[in-house]
């Protein structure tokens, strides 16, 4: 971890979106963090911040329960999720760091800047991230360094860049990029069936593997059974968003029953030679942040178990 900077202003950090929280905290400003969002929980040392956003819908139950309600939400032209105002008044921040990516994902953009217009006595300085590749993830580093402080920030975080992009090439190394390339499906959500995009198919990429449906850069996409079907690919690797290990083991049992197989589940290529698998996608890959290198090593792991070994099995992913 750097060391934090000297600042002459005393900074007071509200993060709402946990990768923000993460490139904070990679940066050396942890300790400036004075507020977070409901879903901000790593590192465990943040918990204990005071609490800035919650849904407008109930996030337990099954997939398609959940999608409903999200789905009905926006609908109704209505915000996936509120900001407490009267929070973020107490906590005066100077910086907020938000996302212009998903409504779904965390509060958006529109919303922090009317809360902020609501404030009183403070005039904080909003940063919007909106990744979609790797190269994304080091200019937001960037930018929030900057933003933070001006005259040395830049420099801030060009070392957290060098030592995570150390990790990538190390890594990289590892892999025998002469194996047969691998197909493989990335499921961020299973009812209805999406497909992860942005910077998975990337990491994917990067690991020696074929992805499947999603290219690099563009938005996560629905996608048909029967597509999915007629793909048999030869992996599926499950990174429910905002799903741990024992969510998204749930989220695959309701997948092996639904009805719109157009042949049993379990003549499908990666059910009979058991290579279904299940990632904390919460905590990895949904997150892009510092921690996207953690996704990378993970799928590595999986893609080339002989080969790689990072300590991540059982703990971040696991066989179905």
């Amino acid at each position: 971890m750097v060391q934090a900077a000297r600042i002459d202003t005393p900074l007071r950090i509200v993060s709402l979106i946990p990768s923000a929280t993460e490139i904070v905290t990679a940066l050396g400003w942890g300790d400036a963090l004075v507020g977070r969002s409901h879903e901000c929980d790593y590192p465990a040392s943040v918990e204990t911040l005071p609490v800035c956003t919650l849904p407008r819908f109930n996030p337990k139950g099954s997939s398609r329960e959940i999608h409903d309600r999200v789905t009905e939400l926006l609908h109704s032209a209505l915000s996936v999720y509120d900001i407490k105002t009267e929070v973020l008044k107490a906590l005066q921040p100077t910086h907020i760091i938000t996302q212009a990516q998903c409504e779904v994902c965390a509060v958006s953009l529109e919303d922090v800047e009317r809360a902020v217009a609501n404030l009183t006595g403070t005039h904080p300085k909003v940063i919007s991230l909106q990744p979609k590749v790797l190269a994304d993830v080091w200019d937001d580093l960037r930018h929030v360094a900057i933003a933070i402080d001006p005259d040395r920030g830049k420099l801030r975080a060009q070392q957290v860049i060098n030592q995570l992009q150390q990790r990538l090439q190390r890594c990289s190394q590892q892999i025998q990029t002469r194996m047969p390339q691998q197909t493989v499906a990335c499921i961020e959500w299973t009812d209805p069936l999406m497909m992860a995009g942005n910077w998975v198919p990337e990491l994917v990429t990067l690991a020696g593997g074929h992805p499947l449906f999603a290219k690099v850069g563009q938005p996560s996409a629905w996608l048909n059974w029967s597509d999915l079907v007629a793909a048999d690919p030869d992996l599926l690797i499950v990174m429910a968003c905002g799903y741990d290990l024992a969510q998204a083991r749930q989220a695959v049992a309701q997948l092996e029953q639904h009805p719109q197989w157009e042949k049993p589940w379990s003549q499908l290529q990666a059910v009979q030679t058991c290579r279904i698998y299940l990632t904390d996608g919460n905590q990895y890959f949904n997150r892009p942040g510092p921690r996207l290198v953690d996704s990378l090593e993970i799928l590595a792991e999986i893609l080339h178990p002989d080969d790689c070994q990072y300590g991540y099995a059982m703990k971040a992913w696991k066989l179905y």
